[in-house]
């Protein structure tokens, strides 16, 4: 059995979950998982977990995130993206200043609120939203917070914004955000700023917490890595994807008692509620526990190895 992480590269055109049915025919492992859905139209870092390791999405599924986006001025679609029927067509325009660009980009920095859109895996009532979109049906969102720590221009060859001559305009953007963010609701909101219907023509996340694209491999090569028996050359280990955590090393007994989920005393102090990795003696990841400040014990919160 594998236990880790793989950072994929997604292609355009699958979802999330056709992702995960690929590893898992690749893999021959059945216990395979991701850490966020990325829309089947957007390309980019997907985190899938292997084995024992799909426990530990809880804690990676927060990460922020970074994306590549176009922002395609013009018009608004019932998707939020190029896969979407168009509301309207293009709107005319005399063109923005860079001022008013600007402007607009700056209202959307820091916390934010966004309406879910209803083409969205979000569930209401137990109903993912865009199932119930496909019927035709709306229902209700109560709007989110959400944080854009970074929303910015790229001006590829120096240009703004690039003039399709079809009535729309290209505009090339790079996010970084709190999970939860729907970069098609920044795109429509953009357009809202300018006056404009908006949505995106692109979108490539390029980063998920520590992970960027330059460590991602396609399907492809993972594929070939498996037939070469070369997998450890690609699987990021459990501990790996966790080092932001504080750690700390148990004793023999303590590690046994972790390993069937009981609580274990320490002498380290951390904030209530704090979330540690927990090693045995031979630096074997064994658990994540949250820390009892009340007790000064770590509670096993998800156990990684198996009991022996």
């Amino acid at each position: 059995m594998v236990n880790g992480l793989l950072i994929i590269d997604k292609p355009a055109g699958l979802t999330s979950h056709d992702v995960v049915g690929r590893v898992r025919h690749i893999l021959h492992e059945r216990r395979v998982g991701h850490t966020g859905t990325l829309d089947p139209f957007a390309t980019g870092v997907l985190l899938v977990l292997l084995g024992r390791a799909t426990r530990l999405a809880q804690f990676l599924s927060a990460d922020d995130k970074e994306y590549d986006a176009i922002i395609r001025l013009g018009y608004a679609t019932e998707t939020g993206d190029i896969t979407g029927a168009p509301l309207s067509e293009p709107k005319a325009t005399t063109g923005w200043t860079e001022d008013q660009i600007e402007s607009a980009m700056a209202s959307l920095r820091g916390e934010i609120e966004q309406t879910p859109p209803m083409y969205s895996a979000k569930k209401i009532g137990g109903r993912k939203l865009y199932e119930l979109a496909r019927r035709g049906e709306e229902v209700d969102r109560k709007p989110i917070r959400v944080c854009i720590h970074e929303f910015a221009s790229i001006r590829p060859g120096g240009q703004l914004i690039k003039d399709n001559r079809d009535g729309t305009f290209d505009f090339h953007v790079h996010v970084r955000c709190s999970s939860g963010t729907y970069v098609r609701t920044l795109a429509e909101d953009f357009g809202k700023r300018l006056s404009i219907g908006a949505h995106l023509a692109e979108l490539k996340r390029t980063s998920v917490g520590v992970f960027d694209l330059a460590d991602a491999i396609t399907l492809e090569q993972l594929k070939t890595r498996f037939a070469e028996e070369a997998l450890g050359t690609v699987v990021v280990p459990p501990n790996s994807a966790l080092s932001h955590m504080p750690f700390v090393h148990l004793s023999d007994s303590d590690a046994r008692r972790a390993q069937h989920g009981m609580e274990v005393e320490t002498k380290e102090a951390w904030a209530d509620g704090t979330t540690v990795r927990m090693f045995n003696q031979d630096g074997e990841l064994l658990a994540v526990g949250d820390y009892r400040e009340d007790k000064q014990r770590l509670h096993p919160h998800v156990v990684i190895a198996p009991v022996e």
